[in-house]
């Protein structure tokens, strides 16, 4: 029986302000959808946060067996500079600024998105579809959106009218804003804009002779607008109308609500049915921004090539630290901060560590279903990370207790304990046994550096289809080796 059969969730629905029973669509399987990041620059601790948040969350749904298709897209075109219709698009900017074509940028920015995400121990998502790859689909959505009466086409470009959805819909539905009081406290259009409101956005821009990115259209030669990309990419791999749309706080209004008119101007229906918003991570009790220099960069943390932190931290160490804060709740991140977090750690990772080694007895003097239910609750309650950590550093409690000869366990719930501690730790949260990690690679180290012995004694005895062989195998595990003055070092 899946375990999502015994525990029920709750979800907090940014749609309806409430938590809610999560029920799927299509039961046992999740469609979520997360808007990932414009690649124009090395990825901020803030984005790690959101998308490690919904790491979590993917990790969950699979911990309770449930078949999830996690979808994040990569922006790669249609940016605005300042998230508005008019101006520079970001990776064009970067592009210009750096001399390189606008590619190179996506390019040399998604490997470092990947590499981060990597060292932070991340699932990657069931698909990573790029803007640029799917300007057909959005093509084809403008066409539809035409075809209603709502998208309007202006000197080449195409405008979503918000003030004649808003007739039949509601443009306001996730953000809570009201139209009139948008249209009431905006200045009036100065006649240089093609817009007939300025609430409407664009779903395709005309490009200017001096814009490198642009694509042919039934309008003009230009790009997509911002805010279609998710609605063409989440549809096309989720359907219509799927299980979750996740994403920052700052994406609620406008890029979200912007989301939700285009797929009900082109289908006629909402598409999502939980919209989740990961909460804004601060520096040292203020807003990181590079202007004023309050900001860090993820490597940062983990080289300690920084002016904020003592000294450097652990990627898992890190992760660990993000997940002691609710994702819907502002997380300040300091050097005080971290270093409480490093020794909770360590605690907790030492106490798993001592697991094996417990005495067992015939019967068990505490109760661990229960703890074990209270892991569950805590996760089911909206992904409540704070509270399965406290309920782990009350594991943790029992194993001292375990071990100090106070409590009995027996065999039967050590081996239950052991699983689901670890289970919750490592699958759900995501953490790594840094030192466990840190014994692996230097038995790897050990065992190269026998191979590499064995073949230069090969090679001092001529025995080069040996030598050969031992390269070669090492090649294909992964593991090159370069031979130099000072002897044959290898990196992998």
């Amino acid at each position: 029986m899946p375990l999502y059969t015994t525990q029920p969730l709750k979800i907090y629905n940014s749609l309806s302000g409430e938590k809610e029973n999560f029920k799927p669509i299509h039961e046992g399987n999740v469609g979520m959808y997360v808007c990932g990041p414009t690649v124009y620059s090395n990825v901020h601790l803030g984005n790690v946060r959101t998308f490690m948040s919904f790491d979590v969350i993917f990790r969950y749904f699979l911990h309770l067996d449930y078949k999830v298709r996690y979808v994040r897209n990569i922006t790669d075109v249609g940016h605005i500079v300042d998230d508005v219709d008019e101006g520079e698009d970001k990776i064009a900017k970067k592009a210009r600024l750096e001399q390189l074509e606008p590619m190179e940028v996506v390019q040399r920015y998604t490997v470092d998105f990947h590499d981060i995400l990597k060292a932070f121990n991340f699932l990657p998502p069931s698909i990573e579809p790029t803007a640029t790859g799917h300007i057909i689909e959005q093509i084809e959505i403008i066409k539809k959106i035409i075809d209603t009466g709502i998208g309007y086409v202006a000197n080449g470009s195409v405008y979503f009218d918000v003030v004649k959805y808003n007739e039949t819909n509601n443009y306001g539905v996730l953000s809570g804003r009201n139209i009139e009081d948008m249209l009431a406290n905006t200045r009036d259009l100065d006649g240089q804009s093609d817009k007939r409101n300025p609430q409407d956005f664009a779903l395709w821009k005309k490009a200017e002779p001096e814009h490198i990115m642009r694509w042919p259209s039934p309008w003009s030669d230009g790009f997509p607008g911002w805010h279609l990309e998710c609605t063409a990419m989440s549809t096309k791999y989720l359907g219509n109308h799927f299980d979750i749309h996740g994403g920052g706080m700052d994406l609620k209004f406008p890029h979200h609500e912007c989301e939700i008119a285009q797929n009900e101007a082109c289908t006629g229906q909402s598409p999502v049915n939980y919209w989740m918003h990961a909460n804004m991570l601060t520096l040292n009790g203020k807003k990181m921004a590079k202007s004023t220099g309050n900001n860090i960069l993820p490597g940062e943390i983990l080289s300690g090539d920084n002016t904020i932190l003592s000294k450097a931290f652990s990627a898992s160490v890190t992760r660990f630290f993000m997940l002691q804060a609710h994702y819907r709740s502002i997380l300040d991140f300091s050097d005080d901060a971290i270093t409480a977090a490093e020794k909770g750690y360590k605690r907790l990772m030492e106490a798993i560590e001592a697991l094996p080694a417990i005495n067992t007895s015939s019967s068990s003097s505490i109760n661990f279903t229960s703890w074990k239910q209270a892991c569950y609750d805590a996760m089911n309650d909206d992904f409540n990370t704070p509270i399965l950590i406290a309920q782990l550093f009350e594991a943790v409690r029992y194993i001292n207790l375990l071990k100090e000869g106070k409590e009995t366990i027996s065999a039967e719930d050590l081996k239950t304990f052991s699983t689901a501690i670890n289970a919750f730790v490592f699958d759900v949260l995501g953490l790594s046994d840094e030192k466990a990690a840190d014994s692996n690679n230097d038995k790897l180290e050990g065992v190269v550096n026998m191979l590499i012995g064995m073949r230069n004694q090969a090679r001092a005895d001529k025995n080069f289809a040996l030598s050969d062989q031992i390269r070669d195998q090492l090649i294909a595990l992964g593991i090159q080796l370069k031979d130099g003055k000072e002897g044959t070092s290898f990196s992998i």
